[in-house]
């Protein structure tokens, strides 16, 4: 043993074993701190891009095509009452124009899911691919 022996007539000499323990120590508390420290260092990627002068790109409004439905599923094409195959007729025209417009959804509150569901089908498997929920904020009180 390092520490001690039962021999009281031996010379003390130098201790021999490595004591671990002060280091095993430093180590988890260095651990620790990387631990901590490491989501700090993955924040975005700070960049100095390079300076250029260009005109902004002018690109032409989309339309807007706002389709309501009602609390009893009647669907309206900008506020016009069409029926099943005349949306589609409707939204196979509207997905030829280019720049496609944008679908406003607008429905009642009490509509049924189903219906909703339908005309986002309808839209989809017509080629829109821009579809937007329109509500009402919420009142401040």
């Amino acid at each position: 043993m390092a520490f001690g022996a039962f021999n009281h007539h031996r010379n003390p000499g130098p201790m021999a074993d490595i004591n671990v323990t002060p280091m095993v120590d430093v180590m988890l508390v260095l651990l620790v701190i990387f631990i901590l420290a490491a989501p700090m260092f993955t924040g975005a990627v700070k960049l100095e891009l390079p300076k250029a002068q260009a005109p902004a790109a002018q690109s032409a409004p989309a339309a807007t095509v706002t389709l309501s439905i009602d609390g009893a599923g009647k669907i309206f094409w900008n506020n016009d009452p069409v029926d099943q195959a005349a949306l589609a007729s409707r939204l196979v025209e509207a997905s030829k124009l280019d720049p496609q417009p944008e679908l406003q959804l607008r429905a009642d509150k009490n509509t049924r899911y189903e219906v909703v569901a339908q005309v986002m089908a309808a839209a989809q498997s017509n080629g829109l691919t821009k579809l937007g929920f329109v509500t009402d904020p919420k009142d401040k009180k």
